[in-house]
């Protein structure tokens, strides 16, 4: 894939890559989070140790989008067992073993190089880390803000429609909650996350 004249690739990270990586991927995600529906307020340090943990992760698996030699997007999946209780919980409560389940981090892509294709592109590389993991069920979360949110811009299109169009649907009753502190506000407060599954094989 191209944009601007240059070539777009897509490729997981390993090994030293994977460490090389770290700071502009944390500047990605406290770039791209920032803006609405996640409203993040993140610090460069907090991003790199969680980004370093989880690709720490036992069959974690991270992918990253480059043009030329910059870091425009990046997502992150592991299997669910490795996962914080804030994640795994909710599965276990729904009489799901997260041990078939691959949990999908996060994907993030700076606006200017959205609808080329490379959001499906993160999505075919962590559902093959998936399929290698002999995982049955991929799922990921997602932050639910109310419709009339006074930050939500005019016009804004959720990726709902997107993720339908891979197979993802919410999951009833799958919620959890996790705490950040949004842009202008002064402490963290917990936001609803909506579980999407999505089953890849039958068990």
């Amino acid at each position: 894939m191209s944009a601007s004249g240059h070539t777009i690739v897509v490729r997981p990270l390993t090994g030293a890559d994977r460490e090389a990586a770290l700071d502009d991927l944390a500047r990605l995600r406290i770039e791209v989070f920032q803006a609405y529906p996640y409203l993040y307020d993140g610090s460069l340090d907090y991003e790199r140790d969680y980004l370093a943990e989880f690709a720490a992760s036992d069959g974690a698996v991270l992918v990253a989008a480059f043009d030329d030699d910059r870091v425009i997007g990046a997502a992150t999946g592991a299997p669910m067992a490795g996962q914080k209780a804030e994640f795994s919980r909710p599965f276990e409560a729904a009489g799901h073993d997260p041990a078939g389940i691959f949990y999908f981090g996060e994907s993030v892509l700076l606006p200017g190089y959205r609808g080329r294709g490379i959001g499906h592109a993160f999505f075919d590389h962590r559902e093959a880390a998936a399929t290698e993991a002999n995982k049955s069920i991929c799922a990921f979360c997602a932050v639910v803000r109310p419709g009339d949110h006074p930050l939500r811009p005019a016009g804004y299109t959720p990726l709902d429609a997107f993720w339908r169009k891979r197979g993802y649907a919410p999951a009833d009753g799958l919620v959890t909650e996790l705490s950040w502190t949004d842009i202008g506000e002064a402490a963290e407060t917990r936001k609803p996350m909506q579980f999407w599954m999505k089953r890849t094989r039958q068990t």
